[in-house]
Parts: structure tokens; sequence; C-alpha cells
């Protein structure tokens, strides 16, 4: 693989580094966006980067606009193998997030060919695989190819709540994607839960009104 061209992407290369040197090269970064919302779904971002060249800015998701993100998203999808995995607001509820956001990596990995030898995954997350897997904590900081698959969770998710925004218009979901955000509260209490609500998220529970 090329030497990325961004300085603080060539910072974020020492862990794929060490497991190139120990043998593994097909690495795959995993990382989720949408686990703290009070509505909408979780989605996962698998990624085995082809190279380590990029043009944009490839960083946690969090830290980078959204401009940067929208156009880092499409490199990532034209230079890496990428797997996505979404997991509903009702299976939330029935299975709870932390088991969600699980099945939600693990339906990402399943989507990547080639399939991986190895896998890093951001957080404390307790993965199947079909190899090794390895939790990092503040993976996204840490590593280009969790990073790269943070930004293609936080990519797609925003783009299904953006959508769902033009469903429920009420709730402003295109501006806090979801999120516990004081003008999100106020909405639920003013209008009740929409469908797309994670009912066992206790400020929806809380709310006291179900209009749907």
């Amino acid at each position: 693989m090329r030497r990325s061209s961004t300085p603080r992407s060539t910072r974020l290369l020492s862990v794929e580094r060490r497991l190139n040197k120990s043998g593994y090269k097909l690495i795959a970064g995993v990382d989720e966006a949408g686990r703290g919302p009070l509505a909408g779904p979780v989605v996962a971002g698998a990624v085995i980067l082809k190279t380590f060249d990029f043009t944009s800015e490839i960083d946690d998701s969090k830290k980078l606009s959204p401009g940067k993100r929208d156009k880092a998203y499409l490199e990532i999808l034209k230079n890496c193998h990428v797997g996505v995995g979404i997991i509903d607001e009702a299976t939330i509820d029935s299975i709870n997030i932390y088991r969600a956001t699980i099945r939600a990596m693990e339906a990402a990995l399943a989507q990547l060919k080639p399939t991986p030898d190895y896998v890093i995954v951001d957080g404390r997350m307790k993965l199947t695989a079909g190899c090794p897997v390895k939790s990092i904590v503040k993976g996204d900081s840490k590593s280009l190819s969790i990073a790269a698959a943070s930004i293609v969770a936080k990519v797609t998710r925003d783009r299904i709540m953006e959508g769902y925004h033009q469903r429920y218009p009420q709730y402003g979901f295109k501006k806090h994607k979801g999120y516990p955000t004081k003008s999100h509260k106020a909405a639920l209490e003013e209008h009740g839960p929409s469908p797309i609500h994670r009912r066992s998220f206790r400020p929806v529970m809380e709310c006291g009104m179900v209009l749907y």
C-alpha cells in the first residue's frame, strides 16, 4: 500500500502497519453511528483499505465537518472494500442497543468481499468473526481503517435520518439526527413518539404521549 498523502492520516496508520508486519494483509476497521439517539437505526461500517493514499481528510467522523465527511465518504467508497450494517429501532428495543450494535457490526463485516483476516473495532465490542478481533478504545482516533468505517457509518445514518425528516418534519431529524437535544425532547413532549422512536429509551418512555 502507498503512504497516505495527508499527515494526519499517516499518524493513524500505526495499528495497520504493526498488523501488516505480523502477516495480516486484509484488515477490516469497524465502527458505528447511532448508539445514543432516541430515534432511528444504529448503523455500522466495515472498511478494508485498498490504499493508504487519500486526498480527503480521514479521521474520526465526529471531528470532521459534514462537507469533509461527504467528500471522504465518496473517496472511501471508491478506494476501499466497504460493508454496512443497519439495525432498526424495533430491534434495538427488542434486544437492547449494545446487542443491536454488535449485530450491525457483524452484518457490516459479512458484506465485505474479500473476507478480512483481522478485524479492529472501535470501543469495547465483542464481535464474532472468522478471524482475530481486537477492540481499540477510541479506535476512530487511532486507526485509519476504523476512522474510515466511522465516516461510512455516520454519513449513511445521517442520510437515513434526513429521509425520515421528510416523513416526520415536526421532530427536526434533519438537524439533530435523532440525538436527545433540547429541541428534540421538546418535540417529543409536544407530538409524542413517532414510529421510528426507540420506545425502550427513557426520554421516549417518559414523554407521556403516544400518537402513532
